[in-house]
């Protein structure tokens, strides 16, 4: 959600941060724009519509000269995507401009005290407050970095911020509160970005801002400081991956390049954890005795993840006896959750930043509760803030809609699950070991769902139901929480109205909507709720229902004398049954979604990295 860069060096500035902000199209945006700085005259280009656009107004860089200078990529929040609200903005008389990522929670009460003091405004935007209230304290006399630092005093809110001074050629300056942002160190030449990838083209050597931090460079020197003002050392992070990961790779669209890259990541996952039939956990150590007195366990997150919290439920209560509740982030803290030592957080969250999700994290350790976060971002907020961590390391995933990082994150889960029955006793020896090798096994079996004589058959039941106006999702117990992410995946990629519904569900209401020709998906791994499941598919196919099952090979038989099609994955223990079921999904809504002529990595109104609440 919003991209930004920022470059100060020798070489032209506009090709780099176009470049930049292309990296950083995965996070949803609906306008661009570049600020340069040539000498004491700052060039603002900015425009709705795709970085195509501002390339083509900007001839590739070529027509701004400068060689320092700020990027952005917005996602609508305050104001209809437009020109006029497209970042960056600049001051009332010109002398600062500013780009930003968050939002600024009082900017209407700031703005009323602007005006007051006859500054103007031209969009619809909170930021447009930030750069006139930085321009407001320089016009009192303050230097550049003290009217930065009083402006961000009075903001309430969310913020990661570049911002150029008219009268500081070859200077910016960046802080940041709640949103992502990293410096890069580059030999004569500094930048900062939203993300790695779009810069690291440019230089490996990158530090992560902390909240409340400010950095002031130019292209041969950088000064940190905390959020009280005092200076501060951030020593370089060296990063190892290369670009190659965050190309295509010769795949169509980077969601296909990622849904193959799934038993490679889920692997990358595993094996450091999983040692002489043991599972180790980093160096995380929830003890036996803290594990006994645990009340419960909540899982908070948002969208995709959250549905992998609803999985950790049935994974962790049936492992080693302790309640579970997945809660959604954005309604975490106002459910007055009761919260304590007794009370393990777990934090889901991909990029590490959702604000809804790190906002529950503050909530969870200032009543006193142990925070415990999933994410694949080193360094992100919720990282850094939450008690323990474990790392997914799935790579940089770039499309919007997530695939290897749910994958991820539901293997650490199981990890974790497996993690507390060792530590509690709670599964016999022999049971244990029979799980510890079918999670062991499961990248392989990921590669087998991702044969091609599979893919070929789903992508030809995506040719025959591409045209459906509804699909619904139906399982029991763990497929019901597959069916989420399934129908979610649906949904955020080729824009069809999808539902999930726990199966035995369907009769109290939502059976209404089933007419001839509606396609659902029942989803049947479980032997023992099998037939359940099938009656509830009787239901709908009495209803002119088309039904497209997915199951097991020792269900096979039986499956086929009630849907209509069959997608067959491979067979583990029930508890992990869902790290294969997801995949046969993934491909499917992304077939459909080609048909259907969607942007599939980058999907209308979605963001990859969710900043603001």
């Amino acid at each position: 959600m919003c991209g930004i860069v920022g470059y100060v060096g020798k070489e032209q500035a506009t090709p780099i941060l176009l470049d930049g902000l292309q990296k950083l199209e995965y996070r949803g945006y609906d306008s661009a724009g570049v600020c340069i700085g040539d000498g004491n005259q700052l060039q603002v280009v900015k425009a709705k519509g795709r970085l195509a656009h501002l390339a083509e107004l900007t001839d590739g860089g070529k027509s701004l000269h400068g060689s320092v200078g700020i990027g952005h990529t917005r996602w609508a929040t305050h104001g209809a995507p437009s020109d006029e609200n497209s970042h960056p903005h600049a001051a009332d008389q010109g002398k600062i401009v500013v780009v930003h990522n968050g939002i600024i929670e009082n900017y209407q009460k700031l703005k009323e005290m602007l005006q007051a003091n006859g500054k103007q405004f031209h969009s619809e935007t909170d930021t447009e407050v930030v750069a006139n209230l930085v321009e407001y304290f320089y016009d009192q006399g303050f230097d550049f970095k003290m009217s930065v630092r009083k402006a961000v005093e009075r903001i309430e809110g969310s913020y990661a911020l570049g911002i150029l001074c008219r009268d500081y050629p070859g200077t910016i300056i960046a802080v940041k509160k709640d949103s992502p942002l990293i410096f890069g160190f580059g030999d004569g030449c500094n930048y900062i970005a939203s993300d790695v990838p779009a810069i690291l083209k440019y230089t490996r050597d990158v530090a992560y801002l902390n909240d409340g931090d400010m950095v002031i460079f130019t292209d041969h020197d950088a000064l940190f400081f905390d959020g009280a003002g005092d200076p501060i050392t951030k020593t370089p992070e060296h990063i190892t991956w290369d670009t190659e990961a965050a190309e295509k790779g010769g795949y169509e669209h980077f969601m296909l390049k990622e849904i193959h890259e799934q038993p490679k990541a889920i692997r990358d996952t595993l094996s450091p954890r999983m040692k002489d039939g043991k599972i180790v956990l980093d160096d995380i150590t929830l003890s036996a005795d803290y594990l006994r007195n645990l009340r419960r366990v909540y899982a908070v997150a948002c969208g995709s993840a959250y549905y992998v919290g609803v999985q950790s439920k049935y994974i962790i209560e049936k492992l080693c006896q302790v309640p579970v509740e997945p809660v959604l982030a954005s309604e975490f803290r106002y459910s007055d959750p009761v919260l304590g030592a007794d009370t393990l957080v777990l934090i889901i969250s991909q990029s590490g930043e959702t604000a809804d999700t790190l906002a529950a994290l503050r909530l969870a350790k200032e009543k006193g509760a142990r925070t415990l976060a999933i994410v694949n971002v080193v360094g992100s907020s919720i990282a850094k803030l939450a008690d323990d961590v474990i790392y997914t390391w799935a790579g940089p995933e770039i499309a919007v809609a997530t695939t290897k990082a749910y994958s991820t994150q539901l293997a650490v889960v199981d990890l974790l699950a497996l993690y507390m029955a060792q530590c509690l006793e709670t599964v016999e020896p022999k049971r244990f070991d029979y799980l510890y090798g079918e999670l062991q096994s499961l990248p392989e079996k990921v590669e087998q769902v991702l044969d091609d004589s599979v893919i070929e058959k789903i992508q030809y039941y995506a040719s025959r139901y591409f045209n459906n106006r509804d699909v619904f999702y139906i399982g029991r117990n763990l497929d019901s929480a597959t069916c989420l992410e399934g129908s979610l995946k649906l949904k955020e990629i080729a824009y069809l109205h999808s539902e999930a519904y726990a199966a035995g569900e369907l009769k109290h209401g939502p059976i209404s909507l089933i007419e001839d020709g509606t396609l659902v998906v029942a989803i049947a791994t479980n032997r023992a709720l099998f037939d359940k499941t099938m009656s509830n598919v009787k239901e709908v196919k009495a209803r002119g229902a088309e039904v497209l099952g997915l199951t097991v090979p020792s269900c096979e038989e039986e499956i086929h004398k009630t849907v209509d099609s069959v997608v067959l994955i491979p067979e583990t223990d029930t508890l992990f049954q869902p790290n294969l079921s997801i995949v046969p999904l993934q491909c499917f809504a992304y077939y459909v979604a080609l048909m259907r002529g969607c942007d599939v990595d980058k999907p209308r109104n979605l963001a990859k990295s969710v900043t603001v609440e």
